[in-house]
């Protein structure tokens, strides 16, 4: 039972990632079509919090199945939403895309990503018995973003 529902957990993430990661790539592409160190300053930024969110995804997967290439491949299929992003503004979207537009989408997914945690990702981890730790690591993630959004 457990590990269905932590497999549940793990797709769920992945898929809400997926979603995240789609404007990301949007986002990149129109930032560095503006100016190129505005691209690279996304790029890191989006690189540096790809790391947890591959985590959020494989460590579900790997403590549901033990299999490190499942959790490897989901993780990898809910990255890969970002160049495919990417390729979609350049391809179709490149007349309707605005600053206003991209903000939409890139807040509407933040908002998913906030509902995913706060409704599946700390619950899960509470259930693991260290009550307080997952809110205080929201609380720290939540500051390093805030933190790096700062600083850009």
């Amino acid at each position: 039972m457990r590990s269905s529902h932590l497999m549940k957990t793990g797709l769920f993430v992945a898929f809400g990632i997926a979603i995240h990661n789609f404007p990301e790539g949007m986002a990149t592409f129109a930032g560095a079509l503006e100016n190129p160190s505005l691209g690279i300053a996304i790029a890191v930024a989006v690189a540096i919090h790809n790391i947890p969110e591959g985590l959020a995804v494989a460590a579900p997967i790997y403590a549901a199945t033990g299999s490190r290439k499942r959790a490897f491949l989901y993780s990898f299929l809910s990255g890969v939403a970002e160049p495919i992003g990417a390729g979609l503004a350049a391809l179709v979207l490149m007349p309707f895309l605005s600053g206003m537009i991209l903000g939409y989408l890139l807040a509407g997914v933040g908002g998913i990503m906030v509902f995913i945690s706060l409704d599946e990702l700390i619950p899960e981890a509470r259930s693991f018995g260290h009550e307080h730790l997952a809110i205080i690591d929201a609380m720290i993630g939540t500051a390093v973003m805030a933190f790096s959004l700062w600083l850009l």
